[in-house]
């Protein structure tokens, strides 16, 4: 009788910690139509940064957590209208405008890292 109720006071225990970690844990807001479309419109790109014919999450986010973004990422979010956008082209329009824009790099534009290969957003947070 007492295995019964110490087992039954590990499941309570268990149940209870899986809660907490349930609750409180950072939830992951991944947005993987601006990684399939950022894969496709640079495919030079992501051959040589990628992994498994996709970039990472890094070309516009430095850190773990997914809500700092660097220089780029700022400038395709900007661009990008709304905080989560679920439209391709919008995404592609914003991809394309950000291009535009002056990188950190002295005299070049995301674009133009982009062209000759290199990642364009810095290792910095800029949010």
């Amino acid at each position: 009788m007492c295995s019964v109720k110490l087992l039954g006071r590990f499941a309570i225990a268990g149940a209870c910690m899986f809660a907490i970690v349930a609750l409180t844990g950072d939830s992951a807001s991944a947005r993987p139509k601006y990684q399939q479309v950022m894969s496709k419109a640079y495919p030079e790109l992501t051959k040589k940064h990628g992994k498994n014919d996709k970039l990472s999450c890094a070309v516009c986010h430095p850190s773990k957590s997914k809500k700092k973004r660097n220089n780029y990422g700022v400038a395709v979010g900007k661009n990008v209208g709304k905080k989560n956008q679920s439209d391709l082209e919008l995404i592609k329009k914003a991809i394309e405008k950000a291009e535009k824009e002056k990188s950190a790099t002295e005299g070049k534009t995301f674009g133009q890292l982009i062209e000759a290969g290199e990642l364009p957003g810095t290792k910095d947070e800029a949010n």
